[in-house]
C-alpha cells in the first residue's frame, strides 16, 4: 500500500521560509513525477510545483522564484523550500506522485498525501 505523508508545515510570519517534506512508501517513484499543490479556505485545489524523473521542474507563476522543488530518490523523497512566504500562501499544501506527464493537473497523479497546514501570518 503506497503512503505519502507529508511534514514541515506551520505559521510563519510573513517573508519568512519553510521547508515542507513528503516521504513515500510502499513503492518507488523515481520514474515519474511528484509534485506538490495547495488549497486554501474556500478555494480549488491548485498547483504548485512538480518535479520529473529527470530532475526537470515545473512551478505555478505565483511561486516562480520563491519556491523550489527538489526530490531525493534514494530516499523516495520530494521536498518544497519556501521563501518569501506571503499571506496569499496560507494553505493545506499536499503531496503527490506517480504522474507521467500535465504536471499541473490534479487528475494526472495516482496518489495524494493528508496534507500539511501552511499559515503565513502578515
Amino acid at each position: 500500500q503506497v503512503h505519502l505523508v507529508e511534514s514541515g508545515g506551520g505559521l510563519v510570519q510573513a517573508g519568512g521560509s519553510l521547508r515542507l517534506s513528503c516521504a513515500a512508501s510502499g513503492r518507488t517513484f523515481s520514474s515519474s513525477a511528484m509534485g506538490w499543490f495547495r488549497q486554501a479556505p474556500g478555494k480549488e485545489r491548485e498547483f504548485v510545483a512538480a518535479i520529473n524523473w529527470s530532475g526537470g521542474t515545473y512551478y505555478a507563476d505565483s511561486v516562480k522564484g520563491r519556491f523550489t522543488i527538489s526530490r531525493d530518490n534514494a530516499k523516495n523523497t520530494v521536498y518544497l523550500q519556501m521563501n518569501s512566504l506571503k499571506p496569499e500562501d496560507t494553505a493545506v499544501y499536499y503531496c503527490a506522485a506517480g504522474a507521467y506527464g500535465s504536471w499541473s493537473r490534479i487528475s494526472s497523479y495516482s496518489y495524494w498525501g493528508q496534507g500539511t497546514q501552511v499559515t503565513v501570518s502578515s
